[in-house]
């Protein structure tokens, strides 16, 4: 593999995942706490994410597959995205937020799955095994949603602005301006130019019972990330950890993540197969709400944030991985954005709700009863993880 291709998809994925980890573990914070909003206003503006990737993506990947250089899609997406992201900080009203949220939303939706496809297709066009190479690659999303995280925990202690937590957005605006600019470092990603409607492709690939049980089970497992990213913040602080340190603490997640990507990720695939792979992804989501639940020591809290890491990596990243290899090489970038529109959409979606109405539900005045919030996620993945090891055969 050239050293300039490898460069080019690693600064285009750390980039990428910087952009969304400089905001979306935090945001909550500030909307709970400066801004008052209630556990259904806060879920409604994560929401504006889900809702933008039932629908982005989809038109992503029909226009990289048949129409458009993927390249291009990616700069024109996070260029609108910055200048959307600078207004929202200047947002207080929960309306304008949200409208501001959802307009950023559908821009940065459209780039999720095609960086993924463009990953793929260059390995592939370069005659490299995907499987061995694209950990490699991927290890630079959690590095990047770590030191975005380290970095906001850093300014906050050096320039004491935690309190509002603006700054998030902010440096979610400036990486995005730099994203913008590294169009012109991008390799070239022309359009296949199928005679067929990629997506519609791409959907009859759910004919295959196999296909739609992995979909409908990573829908239903990928929402319950909604009660870690919109709790965690709050939560933390709520059990004693100071809010300039839960920056820092909930990129434990991203550290281990980056090294369960390049050190297990492949090896599980190889292994044990796509089928145990995800098991065990889900199965660490489960022992993080299981910690949740307990609610103490701090330290348990703090240390669970691994698990998290290496869920995402064996449950998200792997289902990616498998989504593309199940794929007919003309519509891979379709079929990467059926799984983000079926995970990071209607699942994420359905779970943000989920998790702002239990909330509200589990509140008493400005207080969140966590143990029986947190342990609805625990019941429904461990009810997921059931349903891979009996009806998923990988």
């Amino acid at each position: 593999m050239s050293t300039s291709l490898y460069l080019s998809l690693s600064v285009l994925m750390f980039l990428e995942y910087a952009i969304w980890g400089a905001w979306m573990p935090v945001l909550a914070a500030r909307l709970l706490g400066p801004l008052k909003m209630s556990g259904k206003q806060t879920g409604w503006i994560y929401a504006t994410i889900p809702l933008a990737c039932i629908v982005s993506p989809l038109v992503a990947g029909q226009l990289a597959d048949k129409y458009v250089n993927t390249e291009l899609i990616i700069g024109v997406a996070h260029l609108l995205g910055a200048v959307l992201l600078f207004i929202a900080a200047r947002k207080k009203t929960f309306w304008s937020l949200f409208v501001v949220m959802l307009l950023y939303s559908l821009c940065f939706a459209a780039t999720l799955p095609l960086v993924n496809s463009m990953m793929f297709r260059q390995l592939a066009e370069n005659n490299l095994d995907v499987g061995a190479i694209s950990p490699k690659i991927f290890i630079w999303a959690p590095v990047a949603w770590a030191l975005a995280g380290y970095f906001l925990t850093g300014w906050r202690w050096i320039f004491k602005t935690g309190g509002e937590g603006r700054d998030c957005l902010y440096l979610a605006a400036i990486l995005s301006v730099v994203m913008a600019a590294s169009y012109f470092l991008m390799p070239a990603t022309p359009p296949t130019k199928s005679g067929a409607v990629p997506i519609l492709k791409a959907m009859q690939m759910l004919n295959n019972t196999n296909v739609l049980i992995f979909m409908v089970l990573s829908m239903i497992a990928a929402g319950m990330m909604q009660f870690y990213f919109l709790g965690t913040a709050q939560f933390m602080q709520d059990m004693g950890i100071s809010s300039k340190n839960v920056p820092a603490s909930m990129a434990i997640a991203q550290v281990v993540q980056a090294a369960a990507t390049f050190l297990i990720l492949g090896l599980m695939i190889d292994k044990v197969g796509f089928k145990w792979t995800l098991v065990i992804g889900t199965t660490c989501w489960l022992l993080l709400y299981i910690a949740y639940v307990a609610e103490k020591p701090r330290w348990l809290i703090v240390g669970s944030q691994s698990m998290h890491g290496v869920a995402y990596v064996l449950f998200i990243i792997a289902g990616q991985i498998f989504a593309n290899a199940v794929a007919p090489e003309d519509i891979r970038g379709s079929m990467q954005a059926l799984i983000f529109a079926a995970t990071t959409g209607v699942g994420l979606f359905l779970g943000t709700h989920l998790a702002g109405v239990t909330m509200d539900t589990f509140k008493k005045g400005d207080k969140f009863q966590w143990r029986p919030i947190f342990a609805v996620p625990c019941l429904i993945m461990l009810a997921c993880t059931l349903g891979f090891i009996l009806l998923f055969k990988g």
